[in-house]
């Protein structure tokens, strides 16, 4: 990431902790604030239409996690199923986790 880029991204946090709107005026004020050389001011504006309208704090706070859950399978005949292919995803699981580093030719210490 450039400086210009990183320094449109604290400002936008600045102002997203202080509850102020994200414009691109007030990012390029705290940009020139920060004393920060050389950033052109179309990040301030890349930045502030990508932001508005977007609430950053829950942006941070749902980094992690994924989309929503997959819905459950509905059907009838699911349980006498479920019984069956439950022991076939288990063995597919452990030979997945066999397959680590080995297969790409170097492990962890070498």
């Amino acid at each position: 990431m450039s400086n210009s880029e990183l320094a449109a991204s604290y400002a936008a946090l600045i102002l997203a902790d202080e509850g102020i709107e994200i414009t691109a005026d007030k990012l390029n004020s705290l940009i020139k604030a920060a004393n920060v050389a050389d950033v052109e001011p179309i990040w301030a504006t890349l930045f502030a239409k990508a932001l508005e309208g977007k609430d950053v704090k829950d942006l941070l706070l749902n980094v992690g996690s994924g989309g929503p859950a997959a819905p459950a399978a509905a059907g009838g005949a699911a349980p006498a199923a479920a019984g069956e292919a439950a022991p076939a995803a288990e063995e597919k699981k452990e030979e997945e986790a066999e397959e680590s580093d080995e297969d790409m030719g170097f492990g962890l210490f070498d």
